[in-house]
């Protein structure tokens, strides 16, 4: 990438007045410059300024001066600017989309140090460093800001990657560090990343590395890990100064930074995997860049200036223009801008993966982008700026469909890719050999449907009759079609859930994909489509235009007719039109927007959309059909909104108002608890009200025991009942008063029935009769006393019921009443007059059996009287009356089967002569198998048969006649009935006759005869299909004969004869018949050849006018001629297409050519103006002369052909004289040459031929010469040798140099180096200064080649090539030879020998000469090699600096790998530096060394002591250091305090008369919890006190250590109860251990004696206090808040409250019975250990005090 200057946006200032920062938009449309004087300037993206605002100080009573702006970014949607100031505070400024609007600040976050950088790399986040070190978030959606990480360092750099996901931040101490939002699956590390020498304030992220720089003028490329991968280095240019900023390109391909006066440029290669350096930008005058800003697109770069100056530079690769439409800008190796010329337009095209884009077509109507990378295929959409990018191995065999907005099909090899705009992830993948975009129907969520949120289908073709359709989101097959014909189209609905294909026999098939089921909705099917945007499907049918409104009902279909052909749907406008051509015109047929708009908003489930399109039609019966139906379904999906306005629409006011109130109600609860308010049990219960389901509303009321509600519910519908069941249900206590309003109220209106039920259901039945009664209800009243015994056996009640019953003519119940109080008679009575004949017979069986027979009787007159006779018959069988219900049976029809039931249960003489007369019934009601079955129980067969005769059944008659007849008196009785038939002219009944006895050949003769040849041939084809076609031959022949021609045509194409039709028609000299045969039933070329024969029938302009109309001139002339009919052929050109008769002459000519008629073709090829052809002609048959003479007469550029082929024989023949006479004659020496050269491989006759005729090309041939020398070897270098010799002796050096320098023999090595160094001999002495240095420096890598390194450096140092000497030196590992020359010619190069001479000693692993080059290097190869104690050993030798860096790094390895005691030893042994970097491995040390296990005993002594050495020099090195009196170094004098305490403790130990000092020590060590390990710590200390007998603190300590143990089992300390440690200075808040650090069985022991103590009460559970009332052993007392000082001598711990003893230094004190009773214990066990103590406590508190204890 280079950079050219295109404009200055911002002229410069005299004086220093420097851009503070610059930001680029993310929609490339402004861009922003902030100015020294705090003013934001905005410019368009051609460079135009459009708009300024002034920044505001956080407080202006500090003035508008009292700040400087230091950060500035656009926010992704470009309509807002964040400003970060010096004065602690960022605002964001809504500055708009378009220019000119108000700019308002609409977030500010004020911060506790000034804001130093800022980045805004996502929606709502905004990142900033600060200059005390923290980088920080903040949200603009929330209005708050929160640390991401702090540093103790000012941030001077703030960067972001390509993606905006990760952040950088450098720092003024030169730290940089990384921060993820999201990885995005790199797994690159977080945190501090590198240490840059200097302040990184020049800082840039690319795609593959970080780059930095600064003051140290030196750019430092770092790994994805902080690695350096390149160092460019310009501290020693004088001309360089630092940088101060830099900006990696949008795609991270190339990196710019800024210093004085120059821009320098990094681009990054991608084979190479390097950085490059680019020409640097150099602009005089322009002084220091302070920001730079990079277009997002990557093609334009601005940069700031100390001056106040804004230049704009254009960083483009290269430009084209594509088809004249469209400019393609290549901004990087992996970005491409296309820009549309005519609309302004642009595409910015990018590789996500870097990789380099090689080609970018425009494709598909000039719509769609393809371009190719290496691994990639990255595809577009100009219109939507929809990029993808796919992983593609390309063959360059791929087709790209662009049918489908949404989808680009790819087909490659046999496999359809599906890839969607604007993913980088292929759709799909499948196996198909169709390309045909009509047999691939693709849907991508192009309508959403309520419910489903992706929907992304495919359907093909698997082959010709298989399609599959596939889930493109699951990648699965949702279904598979086999289809018995080819299909030839096929569309998916535009919400996939439907497909439609048709077949090659224009049958148009629907396929439900749920169901899996197919239907074939249309035949004849010439157009199909989908309305867009709905399911509404378009098909025409001949002349029908048919449209399905309803898809889910295929059957349901609208057809109108139509005039034309359906080109085209139109929908647009609110209408939807069919457009069909009716001629020339094309008319608009309008479909029912209605229909299809309401129907898909229903079916998507979108009733917003519904009622929309409805507001906008007036009310008719349809649009208030269509509210109904929104209104049913709004109220299915909880719309009430959209239910209540379409009650509204609807005029149910009622509903729409409860509607109303129910919204209300829901949006209320919405407002006040959030969520769906239609969830609410009020909204739930009201709407089951609305849909009348009263006992759903009553549950959801009740579920929320609101039984008030569902109570009110029911009294406002005046539900009593319903209302008193939830009450009883509930125990309501109003339940009585609701009974007896409810009482009260029916007999206000006057509902004496219900009340009567309500008093009937309460039990008082007597009331309840008197109401029912009242009500005029003695029905129910009778039905309440038949229930109730007691009430039967009141008879005046009784008499009075009965009484109404019978004036009320209810009998039957009155009969009831009366049989229940055993009165018979009158139950009889009743029962009669009632027609209650069932129950009247029952009781007349059981009371007056005498009367049943009358009664069966009258009940079948009853019956007969209410017309049902079918009952009636079967009780006057009962009463035994047989004449009288056969003559009612007879009354109707439909009681003939009756009587033949009766008459099957007759005698048989008797019934034998009614069948007939009921068979002929049946046989009038065509009902012949009855009829026949009663003729033969009847013995009447012959009547059988003549009913089927004459009623055409033949073959039932023949069934019936073959039971009866001998099968010959059937055959001739058939026979004879047909041929009387046949007279008749029933031919038809005829035919039957003859195939029912099976003379299907008569009946076939009986056709022909008659020339009924329709019905013979069907026959034919029925009785003997192998005959069919030959049957129709001869049927077309006699046809023929007799004149019928288009009977016998239909014949002969039938037998498939065509030809025979066409001979028939053009023997008949029907021409035009022929060839319309000819054209629809023949070959492609058949109609051709009857036009022929036609034409030439009738000759002359006859033939041209006929060919003319029928098209087919130029092809009857063709046809003609390859059917070698030339005089015709002349003839048809000479009238018509003179321009044809040359080709004609031409295709006479070879014709005669092939029957060798070679005079004539000559002629005819002349004729054609074709004379090369003769000639041509001529040479085939090797006649030379003939040849020669028409090439010279009528062709003379063929003479040379004629020569040059006559040569060819010769050669062929060996006379490689007259060869080369002949081919010079034809002056073609190149041709003499070539032959020469390969063919005979005579050089020296093709150099001599080269030098006299094309000396031009003798340079070439001899080169050519040299590589086949070179190709035969040995004996080919010889030659070359040979020949460079000869050059040289002529005085040709160049010539000779070049042929000594191709001399190459592998096997004579001698031989080639005595050639390259005579090369390069010759070259110095003879030839040009610059063409010996080549020939040097191409000898000089040879020689090194094989070896020869000091050759090849005399070669060079000949030429003063100084450092390529070196080089063959270094190569050669001549290391003396090479430091030699650097010394004596060019010392600048001693440096450059020793470094390479110290990577040769590393790499060959020789560390110990490395040692007396480079002690660092040899240190780190030592660590690499693992070889600890010889780095100790070398580093211990150089200065203190080195020789703790190697210690700190084997501590922290010995400690990776658990060894904490030997890093302590190596302390121990080397000292302790207050390096800050060490801290980490001390506290290390220290912490593994107090939870180490076994160190409280004795004999851990001196690891204790060691611990405390070392801390205490420490310590005493902190004193000195920067680091004193910081919070680290008090740290560490507590850790100190605690190693001296655990030492001692491990001196007391050994000396029983201390067990008590070593208990002490123990418990004073809690204090420091907060440092130990917590558990460790209190079970020490309670086993002490145990051991000693205090036996109230050891039970305290205990059981605390098992609370712990249990908190550390749990994970977390939050149980834990501190009240025994109340008012003490033992820490509550301590870190929870990470495991145990007391085994199960110590820790089972504890809690078994803690149980046991606890069980036997004896301890009082509280800690002993001293004379201040506090705990003994803490320092602070809780009434006064005064702390005393801890014992140090014998390291008790316990406070000093008397009996004091001071030391030299300050707050070192100790108590004086603890300090003697410690030095009578020394004197008395002389122990070594103890003595140790207190020589260390005189080191640490500046002596002892005077006391007669000496040390030996």
């Amino acid at each position: 990438m280079q950079l050219k200057h295109l404009r200055t946006l911002l002229s410069p200032q005299d004086g220093a007045a420097k851009v503070t920062c610059m930001a680029w938009s993310q929609n490339n449309a402004k861009f922003a410059v902030c100015t020294v004087d705090r003013v934001v300037l905005l410019y368009d993206e051609h460079g135009e300024r459009r708009d300024k605002f002034s920044t505001k100080p956080a407080d202006m009573k500090y003035g508008r001066k009292s700040y400087m702006v230091k950060g500035m970014a656009f926010s992704p949607d470009s309509t807002k600017i964040a400003i970060g100031q010096t004065d602690n505070i960022i605002y964001v400024y809504k500055i708009g989309e378009d220019w000119g609007d108000k700019k308002v600040i609409c977030n500010k976050f004020i911060q506790t140090s000034a804001v130093t950088c800022l980045q805004w790399p996502a929606e709502y986040i905004i990142v900033f460093g600060l200059a005390e070190g923290k980088v920080r978030l903040a949200n603009t959606k929330t209005n708050k800001s929160s640390t991401i990480y702090g540093t103790d360092s000012y941030v001077v750099s703030l960067t972001t990657n390509c993606s905006g996901k990760g952040i950088l931040s450098g720092h003024a101490d030169g730290t940089i560090v990384r921060y993820f939002f999201d990885d995005e699956g790199s797994g690159e590390s977080q945190g501090k990343l590198v240490n840059h020498p200097c302040p990184p304030y020049a800082l840039a992220w690319a795609a593959t590395s970080i780059v930095a720089a600064g003051c140290d003028r030196r750019i430092i490329a770092y790994g994805k890990e902080g690695h350096v991968l390149q160092t460019f280095d310009y501290s020693r240019d004088p001309q360089e100064r630092e940088f101060t900023t830099a900006a990696a390109s949008p795609g991270g391909q190339s990196v710019v930074l800024g210093s004085y006066d120059r821009l320098r440029v990094l681009n990054w290669s991608p084979r190479r995997s390097i950085w490059e350096e680019a020409k640097p930008k150099e602009i005089a005058n322009l002084y220091t860049i302070t920001a730079l800003a990079w277009k997002r697109d990557g093609s334009r770069l601005c940069a700031g200036t100390l001056c106040g100056g804004v230049e704009q530079f254009d960083c483009c690769l290269r430009r084209s223009i594509y088809k004249n439409k469209f400019e393609l800008t290549y901004v990087g190796p992996s970005q491409v801008i296309v820009k549309n010329l005519s609309s302004g337009t642009r595409v910015v095209l990018k590789s996500h993966y870097g990789y380099e884009v090689e080609e970018v077509k425009i494709l598909g109507k000039e719509r769609y982008l393809v371009a190719h990378t290496s691994d990639t295929l990255l595809l577009g959409d100009l219109n939507t700026n929809r990029l993808s990018e796919v992983a593609w191995q390309g063959s360059g065999n791929e087709k790209y469909f662009f049918e489908n907005e949404n989808v680009c099909m790819i087909f490659n090899a046999g496999e359809l890719t599906l890839v969607e705009y604007g993913s980088n992830d292929t759709l799909g993948s499948v196996r198909t050999e169709f390309m045909n975009p009509h047999l691939i129907s693709v849907r991508i969520n192009e309508r959403c449907q309520r419910g489903m949120e992706d929907n992304k289908k495919l359907a093909y073709l698997v082959d010709i009759k298989t399609i599959a359709i596939v889930d493109l989101i699951g990648g699965y097959n949702i279904g598979t079609i086999s289809h018995e014909s080819r299909v030839d189209w096929l569309e998916l609905n535009e919400t996939g859930h439907k497909l439609l294909f048709r077949d090659r026999k224009l049958r148009l098939h629907l396929y439900d994909i749920e169901s899996c089921s197919k239907t074939m909705i249309l035949n004849f099917c010439s157009y199909v489509q989908w309305v867009p945007g709905s399911d509404v499907l378009v098909a025409q049918n001949r002349s029908n235009l048919c449209v399905w409104y309803n898809i889910e009902a295929p059957e349901r279909v609208t057809m109108s007719s139509i005039r034309g052909d359906v080109v085209g749907l139109e929908r647009g406008g609110g209408k939807t039109e069919v457009m069909v051509t009716e001629g020339v015109t094309t008319v608009a047929y309008t479909l029912d927007e209605g229909l299809i708009e309401f129907g898909t908003a229903i079916d998507d489930g979108n009733y917003s959309r519904a009622t929309a399109f409805l507001e906008t039609l007036e009310m008719t019966p349809e649009t208030e059909a269509m509210w109904k139906t929104l209104s049913k379904l709004a109220l299915e999906a909880r719309q009430l909104h959209i239910a209540e306005r379409c009650f509204s629409a609807l005029g149910h006011v009622a509903k729409a108002r409860f509607l109303h109130e129910t919204n209300e109600i829901a949006d209320q609860v919405s407002q006040e608890y959030g969520g769906e308010g239609t969830d609410f049990y009020q909204v739930r219960a009201r709407l089951a009200m609305l849909e009348k389901n009263y006992k759903l509303a009553e549950m959801i009321f009740l579920e929320q025991n609101a039984v008030e509600e569902a109570m009110d519910m029911y009294q406002e519908l005046h539900r009593w009942d319903e209302c008193i069941a939830v009450a009883e249900a509930k125990g309501h206590p109003a339940l009585e008063k609701l009974r007896r309003g409810y009482y009260q109220w029916l007999m206000d209106t006057q509902q004496e029935e219900r009340a009567g039920e309500l008093q009937e259901s309460q039990g008082d039945g007597l009331a309840a009769i008197s109401l029912y009664l009242k009500a005029g209800l003695p029905a129910k009243a009778a039905r309440l006393v038949l229930t109730r015994e007691e009430l039967l056996a009141n008879t005046e009640l009784v008499e009075h019921i009965t009484a109404a019953l019978i004036k009320g003519e209810l009998y039957e119940r009155a009969g009831d009443l009366f049989e229940k109080i055993r009165n018979p008679q009158r139950a009889l009575e009743c029962y009669c007059k009632g027609n209650a004949f069932m129950k009247a017979v029952e009781l007349a069986r059981l009371a007056f059996p005498v009367e049943v027979v009358k009664l069966e009787e009258a009940w079948g007159d009853h019956l007969v009287q209410q017309k049902q006779l079918d009952a009636a018959i079967n009780h006057y069988i009962e009463a035994r009356r047989f004449g009288r219900e056969m003559r009612d049976s007879r009354a109707s029809a439909r009681q003939w089967k009756k009587a033949i039931y009766i008459l099957d249960l007759q005698d048989r003489n008797i019934a034998s002569k009614y069948y007939p007369r009921v068979a002929q019934h049946y046989a009038s009601l065509q009902e012949y198998e009855i009829a026949e079955e009663l003729y033969t129980k009847g013995d009447r067969t012959k009547d059988a048969i003549d009913m089927y005769t004459q009623a055409g059944r033949w073959e039932q008659a023949h069934k019936l006649a073959m039971k009866c007849m001998r099968p010959e008196d059937v055959s001739v009785l058939y026979i004879t009935q047909a041929q009387e038939m046949e007279k008749q002219g029933k031919y038809r009944e005829a035919e039957r006759l003859y195939v029912t006895v099976e003379e299907p050949d008569l009946a076939i003769t009986m056709f022909k005869k008659h020339k009924l040849y329709d019905d013979m041939i069907r026959l034919v084809g029925k009785h003997h299909p192998d005959l069919l076609s030959d049957t129709h031959l001869h049927l077309g022949k006699e046809l023929e004969a007799e004149g019928r021609l288009q009977e016998a045509e239909y014949h002969y194409l039938e037998a498939q004869e065509w030809k025979a039709t066409v001979n028939m028609y053009c023997s008949s000299g029907l021409w035009e018949d022929a060839y319309r045969v000819a054209k629809a039933h023949g070959g492609a070329n058949a109609h051709k050849h009857v036009a022929c024969l036609w034409a030439k029938s009738l000759g002359g302009e006859a033939a041209v006018r006929l060919l003319n109309k029928l098209g087919l001139l130029e092809a009857a002339i063709d046809h003609a001629a390859d059917n070698c009919s030339f005089e015709f052929a002349f003839e048809l050109s000479r009238l018509a297409l003179k321009h044809k008769t040359p080709e004609i002459h031409l295709r006479y000519a070879m014709y005669l050519e092939d029957e060798g008629k070679f005079e004539e073709a000559e002629t005819e090829f002349i004729r054609a103006g074709k004379p090369k052809e003769a000639v041509l002609m001529f040479v085939h048959n090797q006649d030379w002369e003939a040849a020669q003479r028409v090439a010279e007469a009528h062709n003379p550029d063929s003479v040379a052909e004629v020569l040059v082929g006559q040569a060819r024989e010769a050669l062929e023949e060996k006379d490689f004289q007259k060869a080369e006479g002949l081919l010079l004659r034809a002056q073609k020496p190149g041709l003499a040459l070539n032959f020469y050269k390969q063919e005979a491989g005579l050089w020296s006759d093709a150099l001599r031929i080269c030098k006299d005729y094309v000396p031009g090309q003798l340079e070439a041939l001899q080169e050519e010469y040299e590589r086949e020398a070179t190709k035969k070897g040995g004996r080919g270098m010889e030659g070359l040798v040979e020949q460079a010799r000869q050059w040289e002796q002529a005085g040709e050096y160049s010539r000779a140099v070049d042929c000594y320098l191709k001399v190459w023999d592998s096997g004579n090595s001698s031989l080639v180096e005595k050639c390259w160094m005579k090369a390069a001999e010759l070259a110095i002495k003879f030839l040009p200064p610059q063409r010996s240095l080549e020939v040097v420096r191409a000898v000089g890598p040879q020689l090194i080649g094989i070896g020869k390194h000091s050759a090849a450096a005399e070669l060079y140092l000949n030429l003063d090539l100084v450092k390529e000497a070196i080089d063959a030196f270094i190569e050669g590992e001549e290391w003396n030879k090479a430091k030699r020359v650097a010394k004596e010619l060019d010392p600048r190069y001693e440096d450059y020998v020793d470094q390479h001479y110290k990577e040769f000693l590393k790499n060959q692993g020789k560390v110990d000469s490395l040692v007396g080059v480079d002690v660092v290097a040899a240190l780190d190869l030592y660590v690499e090699q693992g070889q600890w104690d010889k780095c100790i050993e070398t580093a211990t030798k150089q200065n203190y600096k080195i020789l703790h860096k190697y210690v700190a790094l084997y501590a922290t390895h010995l400690i990776r790998e658990g060894g904490f005691a030997q890093a302590l030893a190596l302390y121990v042994q080397h000292g302790a530096p207050a390096n800050p970097q060490n801290f980490n491995i001390y506290k290390r040390i220290f912490a593994d060394m107090v939870s180490s296990p076994g160190t409280n005993n004795a004999e851990a002594y001196h690891s204790w002591a060691d611990l405390r050495d070392v801390l205490f020099n420490l310590c005493e090195n902190l004193v000195k250091s920067s680091e004193a009196n910081s919070p680290a170094h008090e740290e560490f004098e507590t850790m100190l305090l605690i190693a001296h305490y655990y030492a001692t403790r491990s001196a007391a130990q050994s000396i029983k008369q201390l067990e008590t000092v070593a208990a002490k020590l123990s418990v004073s060590l809690l204090r420091h919890t907060q440092l130990l390990p917590a558990d460790k710590a209190f079970y020490e200390a309670g086993i002490a006190a145990k051991a000693v007998g205090w036996e109230n603190m050891a039970f305290i300590f205990l059981n605390r250590f098992l609370d712990l143990t249990d908190a550390i089992e749990e994970g977390t300390l939050d149980a834990l109860d501190h009240s025994d440690f109340q008012d003490t200075d033992i820490p509550f808040e301590v870190p929870l251990p990470a495991k145990q650090h007391v085994p199960e069985a110590q820790r089972e022991e504890v809690r078994d004696w803690v149980l046991t103590v606890s069980m036997d009460q004896r301890l009082e559970q509280v800690l002993p206090r001293d004379e201040r009332g506090a705990y003994e052993a803490s320092l602070v007392a809780a009434s006064t808040g005064v702390r005393a000082l801890p014992c140090l001598i014998t390291a008790t711990g316990y406070p000093i409250l008397r009996n004091k003893i001071e030391f030299k230094r300050p707050g070192k004190a100790a108590n004086k019975d603890n300090w003697n009773k410690f030095l009578m214990a020394i004197k008395t066990s002389h122990s070594p250990v103890c003595q140790d103590v207190l020589k260390f406590i005189s080191q640490w508190c500046g002596g002892l005090p005077s006391t007669s204890f000496s040390f030996q």
